[in-house]
């Protein structure tokens, strides 16, 4: 399947929008789709090999989920590859536009069992959510 491309501009330096995708404390701020969602807890041991768990529930406690994967690339404040549980690889790319403006690319391969759109969607509004998070500090 082909993979989903994504991209927003923040304008922020790239080294806080770093800080801000990768510090646990930051994560759980702003890594849910939806105000119905949360992520109560996050860990990342950002190198190659290490792994992340950021847990994912329903805000009335009715659902929830790991996001979990492995880390195959990381190269600060430029890029960051992935792969999650079930293999699917994701790419995370963090270009400096100029010293106060970065564009994040999340480029991903889609959940065969869902909807493609509803996918590129739901990434959507987490990137989105995460730029506010960011450019509202």
């Amino acid at each position: 399947m082909e993979p989903i491309t994504i991209e927003i501009t923040i304008l922020k330096p790239v080294s806080k929008v770093w800080e801000f995708f990768t510090e646990p404390s930051h994560i759980t701020n702003w890594n849910f789709a939806t105000e119905d969602w949360s992520c109560p807890t996050a860990e990342n041991d950002l190198r190659v090999g290490g792994h992340f768990n950021y847990r994912m529930e329903q805000a009335d406690g009715a659902f929830g989920f790991d996001y979990k994967g492995t880390y195959e690339e990381v190269v600060p404040e430029k890029k960051i590859k992935y792969h999650l549980d079930d293999n699917r690889k994701v790419e995370v790319i963090f270009e400096e536009l100029d010293a106060s403006t970065t564009k994040v690319t999340e480029i991903f391969e889609p959940d065969p069992s869902q909807p493609r759109q509803m996918q590129t969607e739901g990434w959507y509004a987490i990137l989105d959510r995460f730029h506010k998070y960011v450019e509202n500090d």
